[in-house]
C-alpha cells in the first residue's frame, strides 16, 4: 500500500491511496491504510496527490477519501480510472480534477509539479514537493526506459535542472538488482519473436495497467496473423479508459471473445488477466474449464507476461499446474524471462537518475527491508545521507539537520468487509479479550518446501504489553514455522495463531490483542 503524508506549518497534503490484497486472510480481502493515527494526531489532508494510476496507489482513495473530502489531483488516465471506482461506490467524482504531466499546483504552503517518468503504465510522474525553504522530490515508481511504447523516454534536462535536491524519497523495489531493467520495446520484439514460434491458440496473461505491453502483444499477434480479444473484466475497463484518451489508436481491431470459435486455432491470440493465479480471474476460469465462450485445448500456449508478485506463488503454480493437465505449453519468467521487464530502476539506473538530481538525503520506500538497506548502501557510496529505513507509521521530520525520526505509530490493519472498512479483529479479541494491550507482529516468510522460513526481521510493536524476551520468542518462532506444512498464506495463518497465542499465554501474565500479518517474499540468492 501506498499512502504518504506531507506536513508544513499545520498543513498537510496526501501523496497515493494505495491498497494490498491480504492472501494470508480467508477470502484474500483488500487491506486499505488505517486512518486511526492520523485522525489521534489532527491530521486532515487538504488534498489527495496521484502520482500515477496502480492499484497499490490509487485502489484505497475510493475507501478513505469519503472520510477527507478534500481534491483529488491525478493525470488523465488515473483520474479516469478513480471516477470508475467513486461511480462503483456510488460517489461523486467532482473533487477529482485532472492534472497534465508536467503542471503545477498550489495546495496551502505547499507548490508541486508533476513531473514525467517512465513506468509499466503511462503518465506516471514524479512530484517535485516545495515548502518553505525545502524542495523534496517524491519519485513514486519509475525506471529509465530509452523505449517505453507508450510515451517518451525521461528527459534528463528536466531533472537536471532540479539540483541539488534537499531529499529525495525513492523507489527500492529493485535496489538490489545490479545493472539495467529491461526496456518495453525489448519485451515487444521478445513477444513477437516467440509468437512466431507458437502453434495452435495463444493467451498472454499481463497486468491490465501495463498497457505498453497489451499493445505490444496486440501488435505482435497482428503481424504474425493473428486476431485478438481481451478477457477480464479489469482488461477491458483499462482498454476503454486508454482508447478514450488516445493512448491505444495503433491496437488492431479486437474480436469478442463469443466468436473466437469461428476463427481456426492458429489465428486466435487472447489477453487475458489472472497472471497472479487470482480464482476468480480468466485465466483461472480458462484453466478450470469455467469460460462460457472459450475453452483452452491441448496444444495451446500460455504466455505469463508478467512477474509472480510476492505471496502469489502458490496460487500460479496451482494455476500452472491445471493449465499442464490440459497439456497446455507454459512460457513464463523462468523458461523466457525476456517477455517481461520490471517497471522499477536496477542499481545503474538509480545512480544514473541521483547523479542529475544530486540529492542530499535519501529516504528509502517500497520494497522490504531489504530492498531498503541495498538503496541505503548505493546512496551511501554516492555520498547521499541515508539514515532511516522507514517502516509503516513513522513520523519522520526533515530540518536543516537532516532527517530524524520524530515518533513510530503502530498501523492497525484495516480490511475491507461486507463494503465497508474495519478494523482486523486480533488473534486474542477473536476470543474476546482485548484488554491488556496490543501487540502487532509483521512477518516476511518464505516457503521451503518442507515448511517456512522467516526472511528479514520481524516487526513487532507492542502498546500496554508487559515486557517480553523478544529473542526466545523469535527462536521459538523460527522453529515452529520449520514444521509447518501449509500451502499458501491463509493456510499458514491459521496454523501459526494458535500456536502464537498459546505461546504468549504461557510467558506474559495477561494475553494481550495480537494482530498477525504475514507477507511471503521470495528466497534471496546471493552470488
Amino acid at each position: 500500500m501506498n499512502l504518504s503524508l506531507y506536513g508544513h506549518e499545520e498543513a498537510w497534503i496526501a501523496v497515493d491511496c494505495g491498497m494490498m490484497i491480504r492472501q494470508d486472510l480467508p477470502d484474500t480481502p483488500l487491506q486499505v491504510p488505517s486512518l486511526e493515527t492520523t485522525e489521534a494526531l489532527g491530521i486532515s489532508p487538504a488534498a489527495l496527490i496521484i502520482t500515477h494510476g496502480h492499484e497499490d496507489h490509487i485502489g484505497a482513495a475510493a475507501w478513505l477519501w469519503p472520510r477527507w473530502q478534500c481534491p483529488v489531483y491525478a493525470t488523465p488516465l488515473a483520474a479516469g480510472l478513480l471516477r470508475a471506482k467513486f461511480h462503483e461506490r456510488g460517489l461523486a467524482s467532482d473533487a477529482i480534477r485532472v492534472i497534465e504531466p508536467g503542471e503545477a499546483l498550489e495546495s496551502g504552503p505547499f507548490t508541486l509539479r508533476y513531473l514525467p517518468l517512465t513506468h509499466s503504465i503511462p503518465e506516471s510522474c514524479a512530484l517535485l514537493i516545495a515548502a518553505g525553504d525545502h524542495r523534496v522530490l517524491h519519485t513514486g515508481d519509475w525506471k529509465l526506459d530509452p523505449e517505453p511504447l507508450i510515451g517518451s523516454p525521461i528527459k534528463s534536462s528536466t531533472f537536471r535542472a532540479l539540483a541539488p535536491i534537499d531529499l529525495v524519497v525513492g523507489d527500492s523495489t529493485n535496489a538490489p538488482m545490479p545493472g539495467h531493467s529491461r526496456s518495453e520495446g525489448e519485451v515487444a520484439r521478445a513477444l513477437e519473436h516467440r509468437l512466431a514460434q507458437c502453434e495452435g491458440r495463444v493467451v498472454v496473461s499481463c497486468f491490465a495497467s501495463n498497457l505498453a505491453r497489451v499493445l505490444a502483444v496486440a501488435q505482435a499477434a497482428e503481424r504474425c496473423g493473428r486476431r485478438v480479444s481481451l478477457m477480464g473484466r479489469a482488461m477491458e475497463r483499462m482498454v476503454a479508459v486508454a482508447r478514450g484518451l488516445g493512448y491505444l489508436d495503433d491496437m488492431p481491431p479486437l474480436v469478442p471473445v463469443e466468436d473466437l470459435g469461428y476463427l481456426p486455432p492458429e489465428e486466435v491470440l487472447v489477453i487475458a488477466t489472472g497472471s497472479q493465479g487470482e480464482p476468480r480471474a480468466a485465466l483461472s476460469r480458462l484453466a478450470n474449464g469455467r469460460h462460457r465462450s472459450f475453452e483452452l485445448m491441448s496444444g495451446d500456449t500460455v504466455l505469463f507476461s508478467a512477474k509472480a508478485i510476492p505471496g502469489n506463488e502458490h496460487q500460479i503454480e496451482r494455476l500452472k499446474h491445471a493449465l499442464r493437465r490440459l497439456d497446455i505449453a507454459i512460457w513464463d519468467e523462468f523458461n523466457h524471462p525476456e517477455l517481461h521487464a520490471s517497471g522499477h530502476p536496477a542499481q545503474e539506473e538509480l545512480r544514473t537518475f541521483y547523479g542529475w538530481i544530486r540529492p542530499r538525503h535519501l529516504l528509502p520506500v517500497h520494497g522490504e527491508r531489504r530492498h531498503q538497506q541495498a538503496h541505503q548502501v548505493l546512496a551511501e557510496s554516492m555520498g547521499i545521507q541515508a539514515p532511516l529505513a522507514p517502516i509503516n507509521g513513522d513520523m519522520i521530520r526533515l530540518d536543516t539537520e537532516g532527517l530524524s525520526l520524530e515518533s513510530r505509530h503502530p498501523q492497525r490493519p484495516c480490511i475491507v468487509a461486507q463494503n465497508a472498512v474495519t478494523p482486523l479483529p486480533g488473534l486474542a479479541a477473536e476470543q474476546g479479550s482485548s484488554r491488556h494491550g496490543t501487540l502487532y507482529l509483521a512477518l516476511s516468510v518464505a516457503s521451503t518446501g518442507t515448511g517456512w522460513t522467516r526472511i528479514g526481521r520481524m516487526m513487532m510493536d507492542a502498546h500496554g504489553v508487559r515486557s517480553m524476551d523478544e529473542e526466545s520468542f523469535t527462536d521459538w518462532l523460527d522453529e515452529r514455522l520449520e514444521t509447518i506444512e501449509a500451502e499458501t498464506l491463509a493456510e499458514l495463518r491459521t496454523a501459526l495463531q494458535p500456536l502464537v497465542t498459546s505461546w504468549l499465554g504461557q510467558h506474559l501474565r495477561q494475553l494481550p490483542d495480537v494482530h498477525l500479518q504475514l507477507m511471503a517474499v521470495e528466497v534471496p540468492v546471493f552470488r
